[in-house]
């Protein structure tokens, strides 16, 4: 009996501390603390060191929550993103990932050597370790913080942060392995580099389509669809690692190959991992932050600082301004995306595994890791806003994203009904506009429910709903996000519409449904302005568009900066004048056509 005592009160015991770490999102999300650090202190005050007194010290238990957790926020990451942004910033994004993990730890390991007195093997592991940036923190930050990032940059760092863990957990396992005494030459390093990432690849790119099959075809019960899909995407990694493969690889594009199939229950998936999601990490970093002991940290805290001063300020920005130099990056997109270079739980992760394994230095690297991740958190998570307005890379978000209601229709997957509240500040009521692609079903008003034909224009109060791809569902909160009042409001702009200049004329096409030329489609705003200029743009300047017009908003060193959307406005016929006048319009039309082109 005392031994199912003890199996309830842990039982107990750990239901409060998941708790208690819910309830202390709230206060994270108030006052814009990272969410990560909230856990990790909740973990450190219930442990043996804190007020709490649990004792913890399961290190195996802790690898393998975080391997799921990690797992999932991947699979996560990949189910989230589309191709377009995909393949827009693919090669930057993997350069950083990978090379950039590399100069990382390279470059943070002589603080090692000199400060910690280490090895350079075991200073390449510290490097290592904390090289790569943790999606769940970036994630959380850049949407949680209510930046609008320039597209391209907030594309990179995404991308970044969900694919640069493999090399990482790579490079850490095989620094493990040549301190506990094996030994390997460069080619068989390299060949396992290789063949870990074509395995992942090939695992994930198999799971991604046969579970997108297997949804559709299978008739499976109401609900069972989203724990399906979780359950394969554990089965995926497990699998991969089992085999030698990247696990990590493997999931991330399995979750990107099935986010951008036609799937059944696409909202049901998404809702369910986004839960699943939030409590793998808050039982992760509650138990990473258990395993931590500030008394032993005491001890190795200013080495610990010197590691994290030269990974902010040296060690990210000197391997992201050399990684991206091959890309069309300014100097200020470049900093903002070596700031970005935040660590979270996947260092703490890392460092767990020489505990696992018993190396003699392990406790070291994992306290050291530790304070990393803290001070990265503290200083990088709350000068985050700051540093995109300093450096002119994002803005606020003065409105507040609306409650979009998803609906799942029975005998097709290329349409789902989205419904949301139509406010008396909402662009869509404001210029009546919609994407082409999007189709108004039917409209509620005062508790009644009626059809377009029946309830006439839309007005503020009533909820739409309408039918969209699925995969494009979320592109229409722009148009029922409560706009704020502006001081100087342009009555030609489309509910006072900005976008960065950096942005596609093809993910622009994709919004509001435009004929763009296939050769087009990958041009930037910016470049698409200056070619069809001629000149440096100048604030004002209009361009036509299919049925907008785009104008330009701010210039910044002779290069747009940022693009206004204007409705075009209808011609007028011509009238029944004489022969003089229809002249004159040929001329004015022929000389508009010469300065367009």
């Amino acid at each position: 009996m005392d031994s199912l005592d003890a199996v309830s009160l842990s039982i107990l015991l750990g239901s409060l501390l998941i708790l208690a770490g819910i309830l202390s999102s709230l206060a994270a999300l108030r006052f814009g603390a990272p969410l990560l650090l909230v856990f990790l202190a909740v973990g450190m005050a219930a442990g043996e060191a804190g007020p709490g007194g649990v004792p913890f010290d399961d290190v195996e238990l802790a690898y393998t929550v975080g391997s799921v957790a990690l797992a999932l926020i991947l699979f996560d990451g990949g189910l989230r993103t589309r191709y377009a942004t995909f393949r827009s910033v693919l090669a930057p994004s993997v350069v950083l990932a990978t090379v950039g993990v590399m100069l990382t730890a390279a470059l943070t390991a002589p603080v090692g050597v000199h400060v910690l007195g280490l090895g350079w093997v075991e200073a390449l592991l510290v490097g290592a370790v904390v090289a790569s940036t943790d999606a769940a923190a970036v994630f959380f930050l850049l949407h949680g913080r209510g930046l609008r990032l320039r597209p391209r940059v907030a594309a990179t760092i995404e991308i970044e942060s969900g694919t640069n863990d493999p090399f990482a957990i790579f490079l850490t396992l095989l620094l493990v392995e040549i301190l506990a005494g094996s030994q390997h030459s460069w080619p068989e390093i390299a060949a396992g580099l290789a063949g870990q990432a074509l395995g992942g690849t090939l695992i994930g790119v198999v799971a991604g389509r046969g579970t997108a099959h297997a949804l559709n075809r299978l008739a499976l019960p109401q609900g069972l669809h989203a724990p399906f899909v979780t359950t394969v995407a554990l089965v995926v990694f497990g699998f991969s690692q089992v085999v030698g493969a990247s696990g990590f690889l493997a999931v991330y594009l399995a979750g990107l190959i099935l986010g951008n199939r036609p799937i059944r229950a696409h909202t049901a998936i998404v809702t369910f991992l986004d839960a699943a999601t939030w409590l793998a990490q808050i039982v992760m970093f509650l138990l990473l932050g258990l395993l931590a002991w500030p008394t032993r940290m005491i001890w190795t805290l200013v080495p610990a600082l010197a590691v994290a001063g030269v990974l902010m300020f040296v060690a990210r920005p000197i391997a992201v301004f050399l990684c991206l130099a091959p890309f069309r990056f300014t100097w200020r997109e470049r900093a903002f995306i070596s700031w970005v270079g935040l660590r979270g739980a996947v260092g703490i992760f890392l460092a767990s595994i020489p505990l696992l394994v018993g190396l003699p230095n392990a406790q070291l690297y994992f306290n050291v890791a530790f304070v990393v991740v803290l001070v990265s958190l503290l200083v990088q998570g709350w000068t985050l806003a700051p540093a995109a307005k300093l450096l002119r890379i994002g803005v606020g978000r003065a409105e507040t994203p609306p409650r979009r209601v998803d609906l799942d229709l029975p005998g097709q997957l290329e349409q789902e009904l989205v419904g949301y509240h139509v406010g008396a500040n909402n662009p869509y009521l404001r210029r009546k506009l919609v994407p082409s692609w999007a189709k108004l079903a039917l409209v509620v008003r005062e508790e009644r429910v009626l059809a377009p034909e029946e309830a006439g224009p839309i007005r503020p109060g009533d909820y739409v709903y309408l039918l969209v791809p699925p995969e494009k569902a979320f592109a229409l909160d722009r148009f029922f996000v409560d706009m704020p009042p502006v001081r100087a409001p342009d009555s030609g702009l489309l509910g006072d519409f900005f976008v960065g200049a950096e942005i596609t004329l093809g993910s622009l096409s994709e919004i509001y449904g435009l004929g763009i030329a296939p050769d087009e489609r990958d041009k930037t705003l910016a470049t698409w302005f200056a070619e069809r200029l001629g000149r440096p743009p100048e604030p004002g300047d209009t361009l036509p568009l299919g049925t907008i017009a785009l104008v330009a908003h701010r210039v910044v060193d002779e290069r747009l900066a940022s693009v206004g959307l204007r409705l075009v406005e209808p011609e007028p016929p011509d009238p029944p004048t004489g022969r003089a006048a229809r002249l004159a319009r040929r001329l004015r039309r022929f000389a508009q056509g010469w300065l367009n082109a």
